[in-house]
């Protein structure tokens, strides 16, 4: 099963944000859309999930999803958008059930899933406006995940679309939730997610598309994408792949992304 973006154009106001972008994301590969900032990124996704008008054609397993009702998408498809604010005092638990359609004690042990594999087990009675934004962000995740808690279904694929899904993390977390996304691409199901990070979009992401100024410059496999003239094309300033520095000191998740924590 694919999701397939066809021609996406967008204009917000006067500004064209997206040009003509065309690219497809194949279930079972994790598909990392990257760029600097303003190139389209969240508006692409939003574009993606349907939840900003556009111009094109987006297509998921073969169906516009245009024509598919709220409920069948939310079957099909998970989304964490870049933030999301909650007004009410929710526990933990209540956020991650929010979207799961089971009840009773099969929920429960969903949630109780869900909230280990986001390295939050414990946390299903604390109330969400005092936890860190860290932690928001992973229960956050944590109710996405249980929203298409199989990968597979008798309809095919589920996709997890993040916006951004480790912006808000420490190293250890964002190496949680990237190998959290690689391995429910591995088990067949779909991912797209946003990415800043160059360096652990190269370590886990099968596909890239990178954007600059609304349009694709770029898409290919890390090694394909991560040039020294595209990168620096893209962020507009000089950009050298795999050169180390000659004094200084920097931390690379290449070796902790090997293995589990």
């Amino acid at each position: 099963m694919s999701l397939i973006a066809q021609e996406i154009s967008v204009m917000l106001g006067r500004k064209q944000v997206l040009a003509g972008v065309s690219f497809a994301a194949e279930a079972g590969r994790l598909t990392a859309i990257v760029g600097p900032n303003g190139s389209g990124k969240t508006t692409l996704m939003r574009a993606l999930t349907g939840d900003l008008p556009c111009n094109g054609r987006v297509t998921l397993g073969g169906r516009e999803i245009a024509t598919m009702t709220p409920e069948i998408l939310a079957r099909r498809r998970g989304v964490l958008q870049q933030a999301t604010a909650l007004s009410f005092p929710f526990t933990v638990a209540e956020v991650v059930r929010i979207g799961i359609e089971t009840r009773g004690e099969r929920a429960d042990a969903l949630v109780s899933a869900a909230l280990a594999a986001v390295d939050l087990a414990g946390f299903s009675g604390r109330l969400y406006q005092h936890l860190s934004g860290g932690e928001q962000q992973r229960v956050q995740l944590a109710r996405v995940l249980a929203q298409v808690w199989q990968p597979l279904d008798d309809e095919g694929a589920r996709w997890l679309m993040l916006d951004e899904p480790v912006s808000s993390l420490d190293i250890a977390h964002q190496l949680t939730v990237m190998r959290l996304a690689a391995d429910y691409a591995r088990r067949g199901g779909g991912v797209i997610a946003v990415m800043h990070d160059l360096n652990l979009t190269a370590l886990l992401a099968d596909h890239v598309v990178l954007l600059a100024a609304g349009e694709v410059l770029a898409q290919g496999s890390p090694a394909e994408v991560f040039t020294d003239t595209l990168l620096s094309r893209a962020y507009g300033c000089n950009l050298q792949v795999n050169t180390a520095p000659r004094d200084g000191v920097w931390i690379l998740p290449q070796v902790a992304g090997l293995t589990a924590a």
